[in-house]
């Protein structure tokens, strides 16, 4: 009970993803850039297959416009993205969350099933006694995540969900509004990471 009350005070707290910006982008007018820019890391349809950048097929549009503004504004720092972004003006941004939301999302495969059950366990009920909350608590049961609050992982790079939660973890990654993400993954062990990550990267 302790830890749903916690959960429900973090949300209610997090108003960055609570009160995302409203996106009104044109798809078509994203084209170009996408063609420019983005097909390189990752794919004309947000397919990526490498495991070092993600799938942004099918992430909801005010997620991507958010990640996209704070790469610029550098609330969100990779240097890789800061030299992409840096000549987007927020239409552009708009334009491209707009055409990749509306790309449709290619599942993927868990490549180490007995790790991916251990990741299934924390997925779906949390680490009991170490204070992590269910991730299918905000992110759905499905991994569709729940728009426009919380992004989808369903097929997600399992390596890139690692990345991300270590990145969380070390404070090197803090636009998560009420450092959501940053106090779970403070919770969590390596392993549990791992784990959860490879369920995720097989999760449809």
């Amino acid at each position: 009970m302790k830890l749903v009350v916690s959960l429900v005070a973090a949300l209610a707290t997090t108003s960055a993803f609570a009160n995302p910006t409203a996106v009104k982008g044109d798809p078509k007018a994203a084209e170009s850039i996408v063609a420019k820019v983005c097909v390189a890391c990752h794919a004309a349809d947000g397919n990526s297959a490498t495991a070092a950048n993600p799938k942004i097929a099918g992430l909801n549009a005010e997620y991507i416009n958010k990640q996209l503004t704070e790469f610029k504004s550098g609330a969100r720092k990779n240097p890789v993205m800061a030299g992409i972004v840096k000549d987007l003006s927020p239409q552009d941004m708009q334009n491209l969350a707009a055409y990749f939301s509306a790309q449709q999302p290619k599942p993927g495969t868990s490549k180490d099933m007995e790790l991916a059950l251990l990741g299934q366990k924390i997925y779906r009920g949390g680490v009991q006694g170490a204070g992590v909350p269910a991730c299918a608590s905000c992110h759905g049961p499905q991994g569709k995540g729940i728009p426009v609050q919380f992004p989808r992982l369903a097929g997600q790079h399992g390596d890139y969900i690692y990345s991300q939660l270590n990145a969380f973890r070390l404070g090197t990654r803090a636009n998560d509004g009420a450092k959501m993400m940053r106090s779970i993954a403070a919770k969590m062990t390596d392993a549990d990471m791992k784990a959860v990550s490879s369920y995720i990267q097989g999760l449809r």
